[in-house]
């Protein structure tokens, strides 16, 4: 941390702290504890998974086929640029750099937009096409003896699409009105097949919406810091909260780069 003599410095370390120093140690070593508690948190889903993981594969190989892999992809190289972002901002304000810092803070936020609306992309088909744990996954359809019957909605998805192309139906036609393609229905139609599949979704939608959960605050938590830099409350003598704002999405960062190939890959 950069020191500056009192009677340049126009920000001063809080009363209960022996000096500017000692309060910026201090809260390096609260944010690092507080990321050991996230690091925690997501271990034990990640240990979770792999235990499953390793009792179940055929469930969670033909699970993941399911996923978009290009929105996965594209979702983790946001958040790679994010991180190189939050990097040069963090540079930016401890050299005075404000517009500069104010500018990348900016593009970090945008970043995390574009996250969160793909996966909103990514989970509004999942709920459209019934890959989603518990009662969404199913439909009532009429059975044979005109009684109606509950399976579940991919089943029903795939047996449309594969009947209206034996009746000689357009493949645009049949995508445009089930919103899904040959591929995706096929992949359906094996998925359908696996019993308790919905056991892969249920990781799915917890970890991957925990992990939103903390894009949605890291970007609250950058746009807070970005306005303490554009007031001039933050700066090359007390850059703490950009620092541990940057650490933290630094993590949210990292945990993305571990979800991706063992959700969207391990198939």
């Amino acid at each position: 941390m950069t020191t500056a003599s009192k009677t340049e410095s126009t920000f001063h370390h809080a009363h209960h702290f022996d000096s500017a120093q000692h309060q910026y140690s201090s809260s390096k070593q609260g944010i690092w504890l507080f990321l050991c508690t996230e690091i925690l948190m997501f271990g034990g889903l990640f240990v979770g998974y792999l235990i499953f993981h390793s009792l179940y594969p055929e469930i969670f190989h033909e699970s993941a086929k399911t996923l978009d892999v290009t929105m996965g992809a594209l979702n983790t190289v946001v958040l790679l640029f994010s991180s190189l972002t939050m990097a040069l901002a963090i540079s930016y304000t401890q050299s005075g750099k404000k517009n500069a810092a104010t500018i990348m803070m900016a593009i970090t936020i945008v970043c995390a937009g574009i996250f969160m609306v793909v996966k909103y992309f990514e989970y509004s088909h999942k709920f459209a096409v019934g890959t989603v744990p518990g009662k969404h996954s199913y439909v009532e359809v009429a059975g044979a003896d005109g009684k109606t019957e509950k399976i579940t909605k991919i089943a029903d998805l795939s047996n449309q699409y594969f009947a209206m192309k034996e009746a000689g139906i357009a493949p645009a036609e049949i995508e445009a009105k089930l919103h899904i393609d040959e591929k995706e229905a096929t992949e359906l139609k094996a998925l359908s097949q696996v019993e308790n599949w919905q056991m892969f979704f249920g990781f799915y939608f917890v970890m991957t919406g925990i992990h939103g959960i903390h894009v949605v605050a890291g970007a609250l938590l950058i746009f807070w810091v970005m306005i303490k830099n554009m007031r001039g409350k933050v700066g090359p003598e007390y850059y703490t909260p950009v620092e541990g704002v940057g650490l933290f999405w630094h993590v949210v960062d990292l945990v993305w780069i571990y979800l991706f190939p063992l959700l969207y890959l391990v198939g």
